[in-house]
């Protein structure tokens, strides 16, 4: 084990790999109501393009990035909201969303519900714990 402290202290991106860009930008805005934080060009010719969204007023953000290697989808992520059950009728309201038909209570857990974005990326969406 190592003596050395991090100076690493907040997770502020995490990524999602995409088929494409443009499609995933429209659904986490346009469906989802998130807000595009980065959109920038990069790399040789600036073939490589980083694109980020994250709920307003959120300080981490969700990169939208096209696959490395493979396929995309596959990765998942948790959001909080104070109303799961509103925040799930506001989204079965809008249609076209992959999301479980109910929020789902488990002992030990918050209220959820889960939902998957067009490349099979997972969002379990959870009640936000009550400010103490």
């Amino acid at each position: 084990m190592s003596d050395q402290t991090t100076s690493v202290n907040n997770i502020g991106v995490a990524m999602f790999t995409v088929s494409d860009q443009d499609a995933a930008l429209a659904f986490y805005t346009e469906k989802l109501g998130f807000e595009v934080r980065g959109d920038a060009r990069f790399g040789p010719n600036d073939e490589y393009r980083w694109l980020e969204v994250a709920p307003p007023g959120s300080t981490a953000r969700l990169a939208l990035n096209p696959p490395m290697q493979g396929e995309p989808g596959g990765s998942g992520i948790g959001v909080e909201t104070p109303d799961v059950l509103g925040e799930h009728k506001r989204l079965t309201a809008i249609g076209g969303i992959d999301l479980d038909p109910e929020p789902m209570e488990t002992p030990g857990a918050p209220l959820l519900f889960m939902l998957r974005d067009p490349d099979g990326n997972h969002i379990a969406v959870v009640q936000a714990p009550p400010a103490s």
